[in-house]
């Protein structure tokens, strides 16, 4: 079987092997039982019609021994002639031992005794023939007849020459018809192929399921899904290239400006404030750059080569809070928290990566004074992960347009990259997990939400 499926093997000659090997096996095997029943059944019928001669010799012959018993013939006056004396001898023998009658080339020794009855076998002149002995009613007469095993098996020897140029004649159009269907079957396939091989990397259509078997749309479709995923990732990619050139412009542009600004300073004072200056632009590409790594790792479907784990998130996040309200405090802001046991199936990593972001943008555009709050809980099935902070907040239209990539606020009034949302979006989308913004802290600001299955189940989210 190894060897059969071996690499680069041909389902159509392995179909076409297999399919006549069966045929002819199975022609074979039925020709063979035909002859092996046919010739039974033949020895048999030969054996009634023995029977059968020798019962009506023996009648004809009963009604003339009274007159020829006086005489004492052993033979007939003339020797019998007939179409059958090539292949049918028999004797008539009295119960006590004496031949009376034989027809011609019939020899003068019994077939099978004097005594036999029934069917037999007897060699006679070097020949085997098939014997029947009968007595008549009163047991007076004997008829003894023989029949050459030569002639039965002449007529079986016919037969089987019918039968084998029947099978020579059915079994090449038998072949014939099975490498038609074939290559019939297997036409939509090389159609399909044909298709497939048209692709380039910028002609990404589907294949066409018309006229493809059942059997095969299952592996057409799972092609069409993969170019689908394709075409998606290539057009991704592109916009992913174009925007980055887009949004790396700025700061690369900053960077340079601020250099010939340096270059032509005229004091230390000049050159120190643009120097400033430059490390805000140089701080702004790396975070950028940063981001834009962040994101082409999850772009264009999370990486699930990771097997995501039980956690309790109020427990992750009790890990992570001392570092961000350290950051808040420096930043004057209020940061608390409200952590309830919430366990989930995540990513850590990634969980970690939207968290970031989350907390990042809340302590990037809430003003000095203001408040953010971090929870965590479990509310009708589903694990509810929430950042609410007191800053401008994103107007209603527009929350949509946010997790789309590069968009910004034109009134944030503070430099970002515009993937920070976009990256929480990928991570959430990884863990079946649905997004939700709403109104922030006292009436104002921003509050996101983000609901995790439990257990990576789909539930229906509050």
């Amino acid at each position: 079987m190894t060897r059969l499926f071996r690499a680069g093997w041909s389902l159509r000659r392995t179909l076409l092997a297999v399919l006549l090997a069966l045929t002819i096996s199975v022609w074979g095997f039925s020709a063979m039982v035909v002859y092996i029943e046919a010739d039974q059944e033949s020895h048999e019928l030969f054996d009634q019609s023995l029977a059968e001669t020798a019962q009506l010799l023996l009648a004809l012959a009963d009604h003339e021994i009274e007159e020829r018993m006086a005489m004492g013939a052993a033979h007939m006056s003339a020797p019998i002639k007939n179409a059958h004396g090539e292949y049918l001898l028999f004797q008539m023998w009295d119960n006590t031992g004496r031949l009376l009658y034989k027809n011609q080339g019939a020899p003068d020794q019994s077939f099978v005794g004097n005594r036999a009855s029934g069917f037999g076998e007897s060699v006679i002149a070097g020949r085997s023939w098939r014997t029947y002995a009968a007595w008549n009613a009163d047991g007076r007469l004997q008829i003894q007849i023989g029949e050459p095993d030569s002639h039965r098996n002449q007529i079986s020897a016919r037969f089987a020459w019918k039968l084998l140029l029947f099978v020579l004649v059915v079994i090449p159009l038998m072949a014939l018809a099975i490498w038609w269907i074939i290559n019939r079957a297997f036409r939509t396939l090389q159609v399909s192929t044909d298709e497939v091989s048209r692709h380039t990397p910028t002609d990404l259509y589907e294949v066409s399921l018309a006229g493809v078997p059942s059997e095969v749309q299952p592996l057409l479709q799972a092609i069409n899904r993969l170019i689908g995923r394709m075409r998606s990732t290539l057009e991704h990619e592109q916009r992913f290239t174009a925007d980055a050139a887009h949004e790396l412009r700025t700061p690369l542009a900053a960077i340079k400006t601020n250099l010939q600004v340096i270059e032509r300073a005229r004091n230390d004072a000049e050159r120190n404030e643009f120097i400033g200056a430059l490390g805000i632009s140089v701080d702004r590409a790396s975070r950028l750059v940063g981001q834009l790594m962040a994101l082409s790792r999850l772009d264009p479907q999370y990486d699930n080569q990771h097997v995501p784990v039980r956690l309790d998130l109020a427990d992750l996040l009790a890990t992570q809070l001392p570092d961000w309200v350290a950051q808040a405090e420096r930043l004057q802001l209020h940061l608390t928290a409200q952590l309830q046991p919430a366990l989930c199936r995540i990513h850590q990593d990634s969980f970690l990566i939207l968290l970031r972001n989350l907390l990042d943008n809340a302590l990037r555009y809430t003003p000095a004074g203001g408040a953010i709050r971090l929870a965590c809980r479990v509310v009708d099935g589903a694990v509810c992960l929430s950042v609410a902070d007191s800053g401008p907040g994103i107007p209603v239209d527009m929350r949509e347009r946010v997790f789309d990539r590069f968009v910004r606020l034109a009134a944030a009034g503070m430099p970002g990259s515009g993937l920070g949302l976009s990256i929480v979006k990928r991570i959430a989308e990884a863990h079946s997990a649905r997004l939700v913004l709403t109104e922030g802290l006292h009436g104002a600001g921003l509050t996101v939400k983000v609901w995790f299955p439990i257990s990576g189940e789909d539930n229906a989210f509050a």
